[in-house]
């Protein structure tokens, strides 16, 4: 689904006319200089970490959006960085766990609209998942070892994902990340 974004640039970077015009939602031409800006689509990442029952760590968001709500730990991919290096990033610095990239594997890829400071952003969010490592009982010993970005993370939960229903039962901060916790209990049936 395809919804309308509404930045409202008004100037034009380079030149600071107003003479700006958004065509299809694509880019914002210039009319006087030629400049074009692109609405490219963000890369994003994010990983379901899971224990033997289906439990899954959540974090809780410490900022906007979606202040409160739960999400699994991910962020934006850096530049000059790929999907794999972006997830091993984002646990170290979110909770810290130095996680190796060959423990991770991809799970599936989601579009998400993320509204930040009123502009919105649209991201294709990369899902990969993570059995819990093996020196941790379940998610909740592992949780007790969890040092949370306290700028992103305001504290730790453990839900257990194992059907349809617990998923959408979730007070989950992104529709990306439910549309993939839908796919991780249909593969693991």
């Amino acid at each position: 689904m395809t919804e309308k974004i509404n930045n409202a640039f008004n100037m034009c970077p380079m030149c600071g006319s107003k003479n700006i015009e958004n065509p299809g939602m694509r880019k914002w031409i210039c009319k006087d200089c030629g400049f074009d800006l692109y609405n490219n689509v963000a890369a994003a990442v994010g990983i379901i970490i899971y224990d033997k029952d289906k439990n899954v760590l959540f974090e809780v968001r410490a900022k906007e959006p979606r202040k409160g709500f739960i999400a699994v730990p991910g962020g934006f991919v850096d530049f000059d960085e790929s999907a794999e290096s972006a997830i091993v990033r984002e646990c170290r610095e979110e909770i810290g766990v130095d996680l190796d990239s060959d423990q991770v594997k991809i799970l599936c890829t989601n579009p998400n609209t993320y509204e930040y400071k009123n502009i919105v952003y649209k991201t294709c969010d990369i899902f990969f998942t993570a059995s819990l490592p093996e020196k941790y009982e379940n998610i909740a010993a592992f949780i007790s070892s969890l040092k949370a970005q306290e700028s992103e993370v305001l504290g730790f939960q453990s839900h257990r994902v194992a059907t349809l229903d617990d998923v959408e039962n979730l007070p989950l901060a992104f529709e990306s990340a439910r549309l993939t916790l839908r796919k991780f209990v249909q593969t693991s049936l």
